[in-house]
């Protein structure tokens, strides 16, 4: 068949996309949810090279390719998508909200842009009413150090959600994070005069939706279903072995 024949099916530069060897990867990824940020250099590159011919191969699964304003890349699924959809949990997007938080804060640079667990863990009491959260572990908490156990190890299950979605990345030993600027997924629409930081503490104290652009019914966040079952059960395991 000949480039002529070829382009009467495919444009050149969507060949050109699809036949680099980066892309059966970095296609699935994006259907898994993740979200390509700058700091992927070579699958962000090839996204910007090759934005709308890919966003066009896309739309052909009623899809949409979205470059943020923050300059990551994600799919979209509509509701008639052929990609598969899910949702992450309230705790999962309470995690989120609170990340976005300290990529804004201070603490950012002073930390050199590096977080552990505890101190997202503590920041998360900090900013947000404690009975609630113990009620993302059970209805029945009482705020026992057992229950206060229990929601460490859910925080820890989200932020490995989160770090497959591009929002984290981890760094060196266990325990350890930077963030990424995926996180405004989770970020408050800021209004004119509003400060960025006052506005994200808002969205997390008032518990309110932040995935803006979901539609309706859709959810906040996508995410792969199959590896949060898994994420649960290793919790689990890993409870059984501590025992």
């Amino acid at each position: 068949m000949s480039s002529t024949d070829i382009n009467e099916y495919m444009p050149e530069k969507l060949a050109k996309a699809i036949s680099n060897p980066l892309f059966p990867a970095l296609d699935s990824l994006l259907r898994a949810g993740r979200h390509i940020s700058s700091e992927d250099l070579d699958n962000h590159a090839l996204l910007c090279d090759f934005e709308p011919e890919l966003a066009a191969f896309y739309q052909r699964y009623n899809t949409e390719l979205v470059k943020a304003a923050e300059g990551f890349f994600y799919l979209r699924p509509r509701s008639t998508s052929l990609i598969n959809r899910s949702v992450l949990s309230e705790l999962d997007m309470l995690v989120g909200k609170v990340l976005c938080f300290l990529y804004l804060s201070p603490e950012r640079l002073a930390h050199e842009g590096i977080f552990t667990n505890q101190e997202l863990y503590d920041e998360l009491l900090a900013l947000t009413d404690e009975k609630k959260l113990m009620r993302l572990v059970t209805h029945r908490a009482t705020g026992s150090d057992l229950d206060k156990e229990k929601l460490f190890e859910k925080v820890r299950t989200s932020l490995r959600r989160l770090r497959r979605l591009g929002m984290v990345i981890n760094v060196g030993e266990t325990g350890k994070f930077c963030i990424s600027e995926a996180v405004f997924r989770f970020g408050a629409d800021v209004r004119v005069g509003d400060d960025m930081r006052d506005a994200q503490l808002r969205l997390i104290r008032d518990g309110e939706a932040v995935v803006h652009d979901a539609e309706p019914n859709q959810g906040n966040l996508l995410a792969d279903s199959e590896q949060a079952q898994q994420d649960e059960l290793q919790d689990e395991e890993q409870k059984e072995s501590d025992a």
